[in-house]
């Protein structure tokens, strides 16, 4: 196949037309995996993998968190390294920059949001009261109605037993005080070994590129086909695509109920529109129960003011959660993962089964890994044929 390859190179210039643009750089001969691989060693390393992954388990999960997150900072580690920084330096300003920034974020929300979860504090016997009171006119027209349900008690017992249940949480969370400091320690634990471990990553990146290269066939020398090059791409865009996500359906929320409060919908919304938009933006970075979880708090809210309130919110984070996912999430990671809907669904179910949470966060940055190699695999590698030849020997179609 070599000579074949080689032979084309020479003759192609020649057979060039007059007015054909001058020939590119060929790419490189694909590489053929025998039969015996296929058959053998394929599914021995399939199984052996299977077999790895569920034997590192909580492992297996910190390594590859460590490698997302060094994947995603490589590049701005290459831009500070044009500086002719050495590769330490500019991984040690990376993350000081990048604690920085996050910290100057901090700062600049602490303040509105600790105003409004202060002011949701202070207003919360009020809307207790406003909740009783609602709850007992909604009882005096049911009795008018000739309906009697005891409504009346019913919330004054639920809100009783709820103030039990945090007192007993409260006397349980003390006894078992010891094993929430052992699961706190592991927590702080499992993230700074994640931190030193993308470190080392980030310093001895270039290295485990060329590791990378070597162990991949061969591109043809271009940046558009370079593997550890095209993982980066692959990695930022899915970085990019859910910080956007999260930033458009965070601000819409905020406005959406913003909007309410102005139009006398949801009055409480108006004050704590920067709170609960930010909440829902958060947690739009949880895939699956992300948005769910991102509504509860405007809801619960609005429950405590008016039960038709807590209604019209219902419905509005409804249409939100309609348009992200028909507008919004079609649009955005159409463009960066550029992977059929089905398989992002089913391998957010898949991490989220295996790993919980942390599984499903990662889902999606692995897949499209794995798109982006099973891509570079399909363009150089060729399956060795289990076809026989006419003449009835056991060569492959296409070597000889």
């Amino acid at each position: 196949m070599t000579e074949v390859s080689e032979r084309e190179l020479v003759d192609a210039p020649a057979n060039q037309g007059a007015g054909e643009p001058p020939a590119t750089l060929a790419p490189p001969p694909r590489v053929i995996v025998p039969r015996w691989v296929q058959l053998v060693v394929l599914p021995l390393a399939l199984l052996a993998l299977y077999a790895l992954a569920k034997a590192a388990g909580k492992v297996l999960v910190i390594f590859i968190v460590a490698s997302l997150i060094a994947l995603i900072l490589n590049p701005v580690v290459a831009f500070v390294q044009r500086g002719r920084l050495p590769r330490g330096l500019a991984v040690l300003a990376v993350y000081v920059a990048f604690f920085l920034i996050l910290s100057g974020i901090g700062v600049l929300l602490a303040n509105p949001i600790s105003n409004q979860v202060r002011t949701f504090t202070d207003n919360l016997p009020h809307i207790v009261t406003e909740a009783n009171t609602t709850l007992a006119h909604f009882q005096r027209t049911l009795d008018r109605h000739g309906i009697h349900l005891n409504l009346v008690k019913q919330g004054k017992t639920a809100l009783q037993s709820i103030q039990e249940k945090v007192a007993k949480s409260a006397g349980k969370l003390a006894s078992s005080f010891g094993g929430l400091l052992t699961e706190a320690a592991s927590a702080i634990f499992d993230l700074v070994l994640v931190f030193v471990l993308s470190v080392y990553m980030l310093i001895y990146g270039e290295r485990i590129g060329e590791l990378v290269r070597r162990a991949m066939p061969d591109g043809d020398g271009t940046p558009a086909d370079d593997y550890p090059r095209l993982i980066h791409r692959a990695v930022s865009r899915y970085v990019g695509g859910q910080l956007l996500f999260s930033f458009v359906m965070g601000t819409s929320a905020g406005l959406a109920l913003y909007l309410f409060g102005v139009l006398g919908i949801f009055p409480d919304g108006r004050k704590y529109a920067l709170a609960f938009g930010l909440f829902y933006g958060v947690m739009e970075l949880v895939p699956y129960i992300g948005p769910f979880l991102g509504a509860l708090p405007a809801i619960i809210v609005a429950l405590f003011t008016d039960p038709i309130t807590a209604v019209w919110v219902t419905l509005l984070f409804v249409g939100l959660q309609q348009l992200e996912g028909h507008v919004v999430a079609p649009q955005i990671f159409g463009h960066t993962l550029r992977i059929n809907p089905l398989v992002v669904i089913f391998s957010l179910l898949l991490g989220l089964q295996l790993y919980g949470i942390i599984g499903a966060l990662i889902a999606l940055p692995i897949l499209s890994i794995l798109r982006e190699t099973a891509i570079y695999l399909r363009r150089h590698l060729t399956l060795e044929s289990w076809e026989r030849s006419p003449s009835g020997d056991d060569a492959p179609r296409g070597l000889l």
